[in-house]
């Protein structure tokens, strides 16, 4: 179910008229109409229709690596200082240091493999993506 903003973008998007503006090779834009003997391949992009998905590289997103190991651990190196500065404002004075750093060494012991999975996750779901439209691409 869409949340709230959702709709609401929905409802502005189809409550404003779009119109069909093309680009010539020159860059110039060419209202639809005028534009009646070029065929529809011919046209380059559309502009002010919201009927293309944009691809992840396209809307100015990054595309996600592979997992890696590698990766995963610098990350881990990352966040071990921060996790280390929580348990310490946390905990207080009821624990020692050593304490403490065992602590942190059990929360990067869960943190670097979900940090894996969760970089598994995101590869696998994008590359899901990428087949479909390659396949909406082809029919």
């Amino acid at each position: 179910m869409p949340s709230r903003k959702q709709r609401r973008r929905r409802e502005k998007l189809q409550r404003h008229e779009w119109e069909e503006v093309y680009v010539d090779e020159e860059g110039r834009e060419v209202d639809a109409s005028s534009d009646t003997e070029e065929s529809a391949e011919k046209r380059p992009a559309v502009r002010g229709s919201r009927a293309t998905k944009l691809e992840p590289t396209q809307r100015g997103g990054r595309t996600p690596e592979p997992p890696s190991w590698r990766r995963t651990l610098k990350r881990g190196l990352l966040f071990f200082p921060l996790m280390l500065i929580t348990i310490f404002l946390v905990v207080g004075d009821e624990m020692t240091v050593a304490q403490k750093l065992a602590q942190t060494f059990v929360l990067m012991a869960f943190f670097l493999p979900f940090s894996y999975f969760m970089d598994s996750i995101v590869w696998r779901s994008q590359q899901r993506r990428a087949a479909k439209s390659a396949d909406g691409k082809k029919r």
